[in-house]
Parts: C-alpha cells; structure tokens; sequence
C-alpha cells in the first residue's frame, strides 16, 4: 500500500503539519481506515531508522504520523483551507466529472463494438466452417488420387 505522511502532505498543500492534524481530527469521520491510518510507535521508529531523508522536524516529533493513502489525499483536500488544497479539491472534482461525462459519452460507443464482435465473431465462424469445409474436401480429393486404381490401364507402348 502507498501512503503520503503528513509532513509531506502538509507541504504539498501549503499548510502547516499541525493545521492539517487539527483539520483530520475535526473531520474525522471523513478517514476510515482505508483512507488514513496513524503510525503506531514501532511502525514510526522502523521508518526512522529505514529512511534517510526524513525531515529532522519529523524525526524527532513526540505525535506518531498519519499515514494517507490515494483516497485520503483527495479527502484531505476538502478540509483543509489552504488555496492549494482548494485548487486540488477543484481539479478533482472536475475531473471527475470529466471521466464521467467521457463514460457517459461514450457508452453508445461501447455497445456498437460490441455488436460489431457478435457480428463479426459470426462471420467469422461461417468462414471457419467453409474452411474445415474445403480442408475436408482437399482430403478426400487427395486419397481419390493416391488409391490403387482398378480396371484396365493404357500405357503407352501399346499406342
């Protein structure tokens, strides 16, 4: 699972760490488990010790981090008040909306591809079966030659 930090974030959206915390924690019934989790205290001190480039401020932070996934950045956007997080929360929604106009838009489209492989996975089993048709009939025109022929032969020293 990917996750973003709320140091990290907090950079990101331009606010201070200790605003946004104070945001989650007024919103927060807007993070269930699979949008943010907080770090327990083993979890944070194994981070510390496998990553460099913590910042020192994060390092040294007597309060355990939250942990953000995809799902609780977006959410993330809705309640903070900075100008950043509000031109993110904008640009999501819009495209949202956006995706679901394309949907929409294109649904139609959909349904005449698929009634273009019906038709075609038809066809296309009519010519399979014309195929395995004359395939079958080369076979048997193939053992007509190679029989031992009956019957009197005309050789050609009796011209």
């Amino acid at each position: 699972m990917n996750v973003l930090f709320d140091f990290d974030l907090s950079e990101l959206y331009e606010t201070e760490t200790r605003i946004l915390k104070q945001a989650v924690n007024r919103n927060i019934d807007r993070f269930p488990k699979d949008f943010m989790f907080q770090l327990t205290k083993a979890e944070w001190q194994e981070v510390i010790t496998n990553c460099d480039n913590l910042p020192a401020t994060a390092k040294f932070s007597p309060s355990k981090p939250f942990a953000f996934t995809e799902q609780g950045i977006a959410m993330l956007s809705s309640v903070l008040k900075s100008k950043k997080a509000i031109a993110i929360n904008i640009a999501i929604m819009r495209t949202f909306v956006l995706i679901r106009q394309y949907a929409f838009s294109h649904a139609d489209l959909t349904q005449k591809l698929i009634e273009l492989e019906t038709k075609f996975d038809q066809q296309f089993n009519d010519v399979y079966k014309a195929l395995n048709f004359l395939v079958g009939k080369q076979e048997i025109n193939d053992n007509q030659q190679n029989r031992k022929k009956i019957g009197f032969k005309i050789t050609k020293d009796n011209e």
